[in-house]
């Protein structure tokens, strides 16, 4: 099935697509930066054949992101992108150490780790790029400013990155949620239950909806995709 390295495995989403793609035969490289114990109950859950390696690194900085390139010792059929931080405030209220972490976690992290895995994928003429974003990187959020400034750029890699690859038979996509139910999105019950009106299959989404979404990219039936935003919001725009 090839071998995937899924960044940001520890969380609540990365954990799901982890846990799907080795239900799917897929060979596993997971990273993590601070949340070991989550991913130690995940590796619980996973054949010992199909978990390949699992790399710490902070990748709020420079050095972590190259403790993460130089510790990738298997060649690299798929990515997934699924690390973030969020932050919740007024963009004047929001510390110049906020707005670095998340850039570099959100774009300057996985332009350098594609760019370091993307000479095998061209020799080889084969490979999946897959960007976690969100619906604010879309259409933005007042007081998520940053973070809807970082999700549209990762969309726009996405964009540009697919035009400069396909012809090397390596498909680039993004995958846009809306609102999953995850502790990133920790809101009262009043507040779920008002959102809830808002979007059209009136629930929340969840962390195996985009795992869904990520197994059918990485599948035969989703070859033919690439270059898109793929929405999974429940009809919320």
């Amino acid at each position: 099935m090839g071998n995937v390295l899924i960044i940001g495995a520890s969380g609540e989403i990365g954990s799901q697509i982890a846990l799907q793609l080795g239900k799917e035969g897929y060979s596993l490289i997971l990273h993590y930066h601070q949340n070991y114990h989550s991913l130690e109950q995940l590796i619980k859950e996973i054949p010992d054949h199909q978990l390949l390696d699992c790399i710490q690194a902070d990748l709020t900085n420079e050095q972590g992101i190259n403790r993460l390139i130089g510790n990738i010792a298997y060649p690299i059929d798929a990515v997934i992108f699924s690390s973030g931080i969020a932050y919740y405030g007024l963009l004047q209220d929001t510390p110049e150490k906020v707005m670095d972490d998340m850039l570099s976690i959100h774009v300057k992290a996985p332009l350098a780790i594609v760019k370091s895995i993307l000479p095998d994928m061209i020799r080889r003429k084969s490979g999946k790029i897959i960007m976690i974003s969100s619906i604010w990187g879309e259409i933005g959020a007042s007081y998520e400013v940053v973070y809807s400034t970082v999700k549209g750029a990762q969309n726009a890699f996405v964009k540009a990155l697919a035009k400069e690859v396909g012809p090397s038979g390596i498909t680039v996509n993004a995958i846009s949620p809306g609102f999953i139910d995850t502790k990133m999105n920790p809101l009262s019950q009043e507040e779920k239950a008002q959102l809830m009106e808002e979007i059209p299959l009136n629930r929340p989404g969840k962390p195996e909806d985009v795992a869904n979404a990520v197994t059918f990219l990485l599948s035969q039936q989703g070859a033919y995709i690439h270059g898109e935003i793929l929405r999974i919001s429940g009809g919320w725009d």
